[in-house]
């Protein structure tokens, strides 16, 4: 190797033949989900547990798509031996180690899908991982993030939507004052609550973005430009929530910002985001040539 690392095709020269290269990396794939499984397992009940985080559901299924749809690239690509897939599993390491001895539940939830990277950079090769790439890089979204983080993106989020929904009330001639995050209308006093943030459906429109730059696309700069937009679409969308929630509480009471009116407001408003996400997308269509995806 002279020093460096390269990729190593298989042969039956070396003693192994592709086939059982193939069975003996799907054993290790499968031992490596066998040893993060109690990981695994709490990571799920996390997203039963947390709805900000229940679109953890749909990632991993949808990634396993993703990776379906590219079985032909797959059948075509060689296998080999890459020895730059130990960088990751070194990550990877390290990532479980500081999970285990700090109890650090993310660091061993992030190093599952290094590992599973590594694993499949180094056995399969750089062919294979250039196929896999972004259904390996999709699986990150489904890990929840830290609740210290979580604590100090939320309160500004609450603090924005309260604030521009006083506006929107404002310009249509509502009377509202905020005190922080509570909204006092004259029959209602509402409450912009830690679920009320955005983050929720900040995070679902993220990984929705992810999945339709993915399909819609062509080249990083589109993918980047759809992507970084779901973030102001999704805050904004939120505050034209909880401005709706005003809204209805003032000409109706204060039982329309609860129950199931409440969370038919929240999917009808999260169907407006992705709204805006397809003009968004038509608008790149018209100046921005060519970004469509190849079919």
């Amino acid at each position: 190797m002279e020093g460096t690392l390269t990729t190593q095709p298989l042969s039956r020269s070396e003693g192994i033949t592709t086939s059982q290269a193939r069975w003996l990396s799907f054993l290790l794939l499968g031992a490596l989900v066998a040893i993060y499984l109690p990981t695994l397992a709490r990571m799920v009940s996390h997203w039963a547990r947390i709805s900000d985080h229940s679109h953890g559901f749909v990632v991993a299924p949808l990634a396993i798509f993703f990776a379906w749809e590219q079985r032909g690239a797959l059948r075509r690509a060689p296998i080999e031996i890459c020895w730059w897939g130990l960088v990751p599993l070194a990550l990877s390491t390290a990532a479980l180690s500081v999970g285990r001895f700090g109890v650090e539940i993310m660091s061993l939830r992030v190093s599952f899908v290094l590992g599973l990277i590594g694993l499949v950079l180094l056995l399969f090769g750089r062919h294979v991982f250039r196929v896999l790439a972004f259904p390996l890089g999709f699986l990150f979204l489904m890990i929840p993030l830290p609740q210290a983080l979580i604590n100090y993106v939320a309160f500004p989020l609450q603090l924005f939507a309260a604030d521009w929904a006083v506006r929107m009330l404002h310009a249509i001639g509502l009377p509202v004052l905020r005190e922080g995050n509570i909204l006092h209308l004259p029959e209602a006093s509402l409450f912009v609550k830690e679920a009320c943030s955005g983050l929720r459906s900040l995070m679902a429109l993220l990984s929705l973005g992810v999945v339709f730059a993915y399909f819609f696309r062509r080249g990083w700069g589109q993918r980047i430009v759809l992507v970084a937009a779901t973030i102001p679409i999704a805050i904004a969308v939120n505050a034209f929530r909880v401005a709706l929630t005003g809204w209805l509480a003032f000409h109706y009471g204060p039982d329309m910002a609860k129950g199931a009116i409440h969370e038919f407001q929240g999917v009808i408003t999260f169907g407006g985001a992705f709204g805006l996400m397809l003009l968004l997308s038509w608008l790149l269509t018209k100046i921005w040539p060519g970004a469509t995806r190849a079919a």
